[in-house]
């Protein structure tokens, strides 16, 4: 009996003996993160820690279903955003050590189907301008996420129609479009979707197989985060997922941390996985070096330790507290993300959330780095969150001082149906103006804008959501109506990218309305205009056209209330008289007035 408790009591002495000692640097975190969830009203994030070659920490917090109360867990699925970028740059690293690119060479020569705004960007852009964001251009952001299409190539077709707002090489500046470019390069170079050879290349040799592309797929997954973003009352409100298929070489990737980190310890031992080196190690070097300076980061009084940031390939380059962090955040629609590492110090960190333009990824990476750095502590926490709720409440009553100067009761300076119409912009697309009993509303292909009349022909733009209802009263564009000779619409002026002095402008087109035979047989007949004959006939299609002596026939197109726009000439309409018995040719030179004869 004795041998029997002695030999029992080993055992259990040993099950004890066996189980892992908790690494005290990860101590009090349950509690703390907490604190992050609560106070920045976060569904929910997961993190994940490399030391060396290995993952030492790896959680999920919160929920990744508020509704259902479903955890957050290290392997569940989130949208990595813009974290997709160094993997591109990293995809023709791995094209330049096969020699079929080179870095200083004009993107042209590997991308010939792309055209820049003009002639000297086309003849000295090289392929790390695009990326290192140094072309000149800004963002044009809203001719990809409001202008959405289904073509990589009808996206870089634009490309040529976007104006810079600096030369080349003179500022960083942040420009999606060139990363999608870096995308059909790898597809050019390859023979391969950008998909498949990131896959293959990258994926693959580092056992990534939890990744996708593509919102569709995500969806497949039953441990997958849905998206949310805070509300003005401060509520978690849900979010749809924005389809990124089309720039999967920008911010297409979803992934979990447990999966990244795989990606991040690669990285964090300068290019090699598992004993094998995946990334060539003069890439690497370049890509954690500086290419272009971010911005003026000189020490701060409340940060002296934080300086500088710079650019490399793909990843953002910072002092921090003594140490050298690269890093890639990724903001898209309720998810925001950050992979870290310090490479001289063989730490990373990954931290997925799924909170819009959220602060904390931020917040949890630095407490995880101060306790892997042995840094002391500093209340990251309080610090990030104090100066966030400063810069919101200033924006608060920056937008209340507005909402007290909206003006009630303004009539614009035309009817309602004569703003209808579509109006494009070559660099960005083409939305439409629609008359909803007298009101207008702003129709682009995710979106849509009620246009709240401000003066004249100056309108609010207020967005409307899922649901058609206006979803805030707070503008987010003010749309300018511009008018021709004959006080007629001729274009709209919109701000859609701040960087640039002037506001774009989409110019008008009608847009045409099929009026049934019998309206359009009422306008059918001989006219007189100063003793000038002319023909208003129907043809077999049901297409009114105009007639004149030794001028070719002009197709109209109905506009609405009897009016009509000869096709293909612009500045001519057609207007009828109510009885139809008179119409007015409106023309650059002036208005006539021709008279029906009698049959």
């Amino acid at each position: 009996m004795k041998k029997t408790i002695l030999f029992l009591t080993l055992l259990v002495s040993t099950a004890f003996a066996q189980q892992p000692t908790p690494d005290a640097r990860f101590a009090g975190l349950d509690t703390l993160f907490a604190r992050v969830l609560n106070e920045w009203k976060c569904a929910g994030f997961a993190v994940a820690v490399v030391e060396k070659d290995k993952v030492i920490y790896a959680k999920g917090f919160g929920y990744a279903d508020i509704d259902t109360k479903r955890p957050v867990t290290e392997h569940t699925q989130f949208a990595a955003g813009s974290c997709t970028k160094p993997f591109t740059c990293a995809a023709l690293g791995l094209l330049r050590a096969e020699n079929k690119i080179d870095f200083n060479h004009s993107v042209r020569e590997y991308l010939p189907q792309l055209s820049f705004y003009n002639e000297e960007m086309n003849k000295n852009i090289t392929v790390r301008d695009l990326m290192c964001h140094r072309t000149g251009l800004p963002r044009h952001d809203q001719a990809w996420a409001l202008f959405s299409t289904h073509s990589v190539d009808t996206l870089l077709k634009r490309v040529q129609y976007l104006e810079p707002n600096y030369g080349l090489r003179e500022k960083w500046q942040y420009n999606n479009f060139m990363f999608a470019a870096q995308g059909k390069m790898v597809e050019n170079l390859s023979g391969q979707s950008y998909r498949a050879f990131v896959r293959e290349r990258i994926f693959q040799p580092l056992g990534m197989k939890d990744v996708t592309f593509s919102v569709d797929s995500m969806t497949l997954y039953n441990d997958r985060s849905l998206c949310y973003t805070v509300s003005e009352d401060d509520k978690i409100v849900p979010l749809d997922y924005f389809n990124l298929d089309v720039m999967s070489a920008v911010g297409g990737i979803n992934t979990s941390v447990s999966e990244m980190a795989k990606w991040v310890m690669l990285w964090a031992n300068n290019g090699i996985y598992k004993g094998k080196r995946l990334l060539p190690a003069d890439y690497v070097r370049e890509a954690i070096s500086s290419q272009m300076i971010v911005r003026d980061a000189a020490p701060s009084a409340s940060n002296p330790s934080l300086h500088f940031e710079n650019y490399g390939l793909g990843w953002f380059l910072s002092s921090y507290r003594g140490h050298y962090r690269v890093e890639h955040g990724g903001n898209i629609s309720g998810f925001s993300t950050n992979t870290c590492f310090f490479p001289t110090d063989g730490v990373g960190i990954v931290v997925f959330c799924n909170q819009a333009v959220s602060r904390v990824p931020s917040v949890v990476r630095n407490i995880l780095a101060d306790r892997m750095l042995g840094l002391p502590d500093k209340d990251w926490q309080s610090y990030l969150y104090t100066s966030d709720m400063a810069a919101k409440n200033a924006a608060k009553s920056a937008k209340s001082q507005m909402a007290s100067l909206t003006k009630t009761n303004v009539k614009p300076a035309h009817p309602a149906d004569e703003y209808e119409g579509y109006f494009q912009h070559k660099g960005y697309g083409t939305f439409e103006i629609v008359n909803r009993n007298d009101s207008l509303f702003a129709v682009f292909p995710l979106q849509q804008w009620y246009l709240r009349p401000y003066g004249h022909d100056v309108f609010d733009a207020l967005p409307v959501d899922k649901h058609g209802k206006v979803a805030s009263e707070a503008s987010v564009q003010r749309i300018v109506f511009n008018q021709n000779t004959e006080a007629e619409i001729a274009s709209t002026s919109i701000a859609f990218e701040p960087e640039l002095i002037h506001p774009l402008e989409f110019t008008w087109s009608p847009k045409v309305k099929k009026l049934p035979k019998v309206v359009l047989q009422r306008y059918v007949g001989e006219y007189n205009l100063n003793g000038m004959a002319m023909k208003v006939g129907l043809n077999a299609n049901e297409i009114l056209y105009l007639s004149l002596p030794n001028q070719p026939t002009r197709e109209l197109e109905a506009l609405g209330k009897g009016k009509f726009r000869l096709k293909g000439l612009n500045g001519y309409s057609i207007s009828f008289s109510q009885d139809a018995k008179e119409f007015l040719l409106t023309q650059p030179n002036g208005i006539f007035k021709a008279l029906k004869k009698k049959a």
